[in-house]
Formats: structure tokens, sequence, C-alpha cells
């Protein structure tokens, strides 16, 4: 059965990529431009199955929103992705810390991506 995946990301051309492989496996997307917009878009919609997130982004990076969304006590254990071009492991343990569950370096594969997203939410 498909989820509701909420996707952030600053590039219109991601946002694309990821609404096309994910929509393609059956899922729902709702998709953000930024960190602000991404809470925003979750008080407004409620609950997503997974959010997939960059971070670097203007306005709020990926970091103050994992954080943010782990500050609301029925969004704590919402799957969260982040999908980068970062690799370092003090960005990913930083991640980690702010409360994500994953890490996929852009460019992503299809089939990777899906297999993630099923792994975090059978």
């Amino acid at each position: 059965m498909g989820k509701t995946i909420l996707t952030v990301d600053d590039s219109r051309t991601m946002r694309d990529m990821l609404k096309l492989a994910l929509s393609g496996a059956g899922h729902t997307v709702i998709q953000a431009v930024d960190g602000v917009d991404g809470t925003e878009v979750l008080e407004n919609t409620g609950l997503v199955d997974v959010i997939i997130t960059d971070i670097n982004m203007p306005r709020m990076d990926g970091y103050a929103f994992i954080e943010a969304v782990r500050r609301d006590p029925g969004k704590r254990a919402t799957p969260i992705l982040v999908l980068t071009t970062e690799s370092e492991p003090a960005k990913k343990q930083r991640a980690r810390d702010a409360g994500a569950t994953g890490w996929i370096v852009k460019p992503f594969d299809t089939e990777k991506l899906v297999a993630a997203v099923r792994r975090v939410a059978p």
C-alpha cells in the first residue's frame, strides 16, 4: 500500500525527480520548497508516513527542519530520510543527532530510494 511522503527540497528539479520516482512506486507525494514551507505543510496536512529532506536550503536548513519536526510529539516517530549531496560523517552524525532516520546521497537511485522508504515505513 502506498505511503504519503513529504519531500522538502529547494531544487524544483529534485522535487520533480522525487515525485516521479515515488509516485511511480504508488506513493502520494506532498512537496515543500524549504524547511519553513515543510513545517507549514505538516501543520496543514497533518500526518505523513515518511519525510525526505535536503540539508542545504534557504530560510530553514534540513537540520533545523528535522529538529522542528521532532519537537512535535505527534511526529516524533515519523521516519525522516535525508537526501543530500553531502557525505561527510560529521554531517551524517549531526543529522542523526537532530533525529534523522537515514541518509541517501544525491544523485539517488530510484530503486534504492523506494527500498529505503519501504524499510523505514513498511
